[in-house]
């Protein structure tokens, strides 16, 4: 499929792991180096543009495993890059998600100054990110990454995060995961609500147009940012047992608590959305691709009913809904991977074992898509009525947070919400095109 510009995605010289699915089931692992020369960075990167695989190889046998790599700007900075080309980034890149804090609701325990290190700090400057089916493949893909860096003395490793999906095959709050995720015009990637277009590629990917007509801001010059992307990495800390303890001490009845699981995410844990099965759970619906996200909102659930217009997924995408503005402009990509053990079913106190999440956002705009979703949607209410609302699973709550459930003849109201998720850490990176990798490579100074 060509652009409205005419031109066909290059696939060749975008990253699989940009446009490559998470698969089902997976395991993964993070790893971020450090620069200590500018020679040993570049020739990293050279390295690099042999290990990580063009979208090209999305159809190949082993399109379900692959390496990619990003930078953060004091990365860019490490390798050497010119000054105009430094500048021409995303000014929230340019600041880091530690300086974004207070905007993206990151404060109290979330605050940067209580992130794992060396996360949010200047000394993060490569991410490496591997994932494969199972660990005899993953263990592969990572050699392949580790012998790019392991013998350049001006390369350190800083920090390492293994994950892996749980034996549920669902997140550690128990809901069904992964479920949701936009088409990209032009790519073979389709998206999963059929109700949705696919999207201008430009949304995601530097070089092309996006939803507004234009081609998005990119950095300079065009061989380091084209085919290139944003992502926005995140570590959620999940506090499983104080959600189990908050739906125990709010249900009236008993099995009730699986039904305020299910109104606060607008899904059951099956990953059955309450659109199509709003007065019980249906795990056949739930794990049937086809079904389980073919729904929309306002046509027939305004007042939500159904869905509630505060929960969750309600909030992440609100799909069909004209007072949330545009939503293709702020429609992401989205890979959340888990880490650490499931607490056993039934368990109310918690085991302090670090559980939660690794996330990526990926899109060509950190400033209306990852910003704005995180600032406007996830932590404001306003634009559907609620106020100043958060969303009552992640959101930045200090146990005064509320949530209504729209209910005949009188509507539920929750109150005392809390934060069930703790920013353990982030990074703002830039995802370079394979041509790039190469520019960045060949940088003289």
């Amino acid at each position: 499929m060509d652009g409205n510009d005419g031109s066909a995605l290059e696939l060749e010289n975008i990253q699989s792991g940009l446009l490559s699915a998470r698969p089902s089931p997976y395991a993964a692992t993070y790893i971020l180096l450090h620069i200590e020369d500018p020679a040993a960075g570049r020739a990293l990167m050279r390295r690099l543009s042999e290990v990580v695989a063009s979208a090209a190889h999305l159809t190949s046998p082993a399109g379900d495993t692959w390496v990619s790599v990003a930078l953060t700007y004091s990365g860019l900075e490490a390798l050497g890059v010119p000054e105009a080309s430094l500048a021409s980034f995303a000014w929230e890149f340019r600041q880091g998600m530690a300086a974004r804090a207070e905007a993206l609701g990151d404060t109290g325990p979330s605050n940067p100054e209580h992130w794992e290190k060396p996360l949010g700090s200047r000394k993060v400057h490569v991410i490496l990110v591997a994932l494969a089916p199972e660990t005899e493949q993953l263990e592969r893909a990572l050699e392949r990454a580790r012998r790019a860096y392991q013998d350049l003395p001006g390369i350190r490793a800083l920090w390492r995060q293994d994950c892996h999906s749980l034996a549920t095959g669902r997140e550690a709050f128990g809901f069904k995961d992964g479920i949701s995720f936009p088409g990209i015009e032009g790519s073979s990637v389709p998206g999963s609500n059929p109700h949705e277009r696919p999207l201008k590629a430009g949304e995601f990917v530097l070089g092309y147009p996006d939803e507004t007509g234009g081609l998005p801001p990119a950095p300079v010059p065009e061989a380091l940012g084209r085919n290139g992307t944003y992502v926005a990495f995140r570590k959620l800390h999940q506090d499983v047992a104080k959600f189990r303890q908050y739906l125990k001490a709010n249900a009236r009845a008993a099995g009730e608590e699986e039904w305020l699981a299910a109104k606060m995410m607008g899904r059951w844990r099956s990953g059955a959305p309450l659109a199509r099965c709003p007065f019980h759970d249906d795990p056949e619906l739930g794990a049937d691709p086809r079904r389980n996200n073919d729904f929309l909102f306002q046509e027939d659930d305004a007042i939500g009913y159904k869905t509630p217009p505060g929960s969750h997924i309600r909030r992440a995408n609100p799909r069909d809904a004209s007072v949330a503005g545009v939503v293709s402009l702020h429609r992401m990509l989205r890979r959340g991977t888990s880490y650490g053990p499931p607490l056993p079913e039934g368990v109310l106190e918690d085991d302090g074992v670090e559980r939660g999440l690794m996330f990526a956002f990926v899109g060509a705009h950190l400033g209306r898509q990852f910003e704005f979703v995180q600032s406007e949607w996830m932590n404001e209410g306003a634009f559907f009525g609620g106020g100043h609302t958060k969303d009552p699973l992640a959101g930045a709550h200090d146990g005064r947070g509320e949530f209504s459930i729209p209910h005949r003849p009188i509507r539920r109201r929750l109150t005392g919400l809390q934060r069930f998720v703790t920013t353990r850490g982030g990074e703002y990176a830039f995802m370079p095109g394979l041509q790039a990798l190469r520019w960045l490579g060949d940088l003289r100074t």
